[in-house]
């Protein structure tokens, strides 16, 4: 496994994060769950990212499970905050004072730790002052909680914004979650030009574009049984844009450039996007323990310049490139 540092901080984190949003608690049973934990630690895998929102709280209760007998110091931990949790009551979501000071509670106990490593706003809350925000956030450090502040899905003016404050306040904005992939490019012409600028890293989320870029669906086919398309609870909405002839013709145009690299399509996937230098890290979720093993095989890969060229030619025209993707909700989801 190698490392990366989290935007201007010293804290490093590993190139691969094990992430925990459409299974755990949810989707599979909590032993697989845990075994998939436990076989992301034996591949090296030290950074392990979920939030309140997944699965209502009972995604961060199976991974503290899981981590509970691992040593603390050993691990990064990252959860979030933003997203309706508990009964949804008019406090029960967005990034108000009373939210974040109650969520953080809510995480730690959950995940049975003293402190988080990353604590992150899910998105933007346009309702809530960023001041008040920020000051909570900056609260939340001072009292041992977190140890550093991110956030996810910000616009490159919100990350500014937020960075000012930040330093402000006397903490560090290091890092965004945005979604990142070989199809969806939106970050690449203004989230991190000014990440780059702030010192701010992206930790990416669905490097294989929920799937889609393994190779597993076909053009002109059905979707597999048990796979995420065919999960109306567990993100097949997500994936529907993906799922056109063309696009899933020129996903199979990919299998030779991965066989060529060595690669199976999804390390091919996972290592594409950690050549943005400005990628600390990229989450990839299981369902089994043997696509941990399998995934975790991306890191440390340097693709060459010619076949970075081929990827480009046959996915380019399909890629979502449109800076004004990059959207928090309008309002928050009450």
């Amino acid at each position: 496994m190698e490392f990366r540092y989290l935007g201007n901080s010293g804290l490093k984190i590993s190139e691969i994060t094990y992430g925990n949003w459409l299974t755990h608690g949810s989707q599979v049973e909590n032993d697989v769950a845990t075994a998939c934990v436990h076989e992301a630690l034996d591949a090296g895998i030290t950074t392990f990212d979920t939030a309140d929102v997944y699965a209502n709280g009972a995604a961060e209760t199976v991974l503290g499970n899981a981590l509970k007998d691992e040593r603390r110091e050993s691990l990064e931990i990252f959860t979030k905050v933003y997203f309706p949790t508990g009964p949804k009551g008019h406090n029960d979501t967005g990034l108000s004072r009373k939210h974040i000071m109650e969520s953080i509670n809510g995480s730690l106990r959950r995940l049975q730790t003293d402190y988080v490593d990353l604590y992150q706003a899910h998105r933007y809350d346009v309702e809530t002052p960023l001041e008040e925000t920020m000051q909570a956030f900056a609260d939340v450090v001072r009292a041992g909680k977190a140890l550093y502040i991110g956030v996810s899905e910000w616009t490159a003016d919100q990350l500014r914004d937020g960075h000012a404050l930040a330093a402000d306040l006397g903490f560090q904005l290091v890092s965004n979650q945005p979604q990142y992939s070989m199809l969806w490019r939106v970050i690449e012409d203004e989230v991190v030009p000014a990440s780059e600028d702030l010192g701010i890293s992206q930790i990416v989320w669905s490097p294989v574009a929920q799937g889609v870029l393994t190779g597993k669906y076909k053009p002109g086919a059905a979707v597999p049984p048990g796979s995420r398309a065919a999960d109306e609870k567990g993100g097949a909405d997500m994936i529907r844009r993906w799922l056109g002839d063309d696009v899933l013709t020129a996903v199979h145009r990919l299998q030779p450039v991965a066989q060529e690299a060595g690669l199976t399509m999804a390390q091919l996937a996972v290592a594409w996007v950690l050549q943005n230098l400005n990628v600390a890290s990229a989450i990839i979720g299981a369902s089994r323990p043997e696509q941990v093993s399998s995934n975790v095989k991306a890191t440390g890969v340097r693709l060459d310049a010619e076949t970075m060229a081929r990827i480009d030619e046959i996915l380019g025209g399909l890629a979502e490139r449109d800076p004004a993707r990059t959207r928090p909700p309008a309002a928050r989801l009450a």
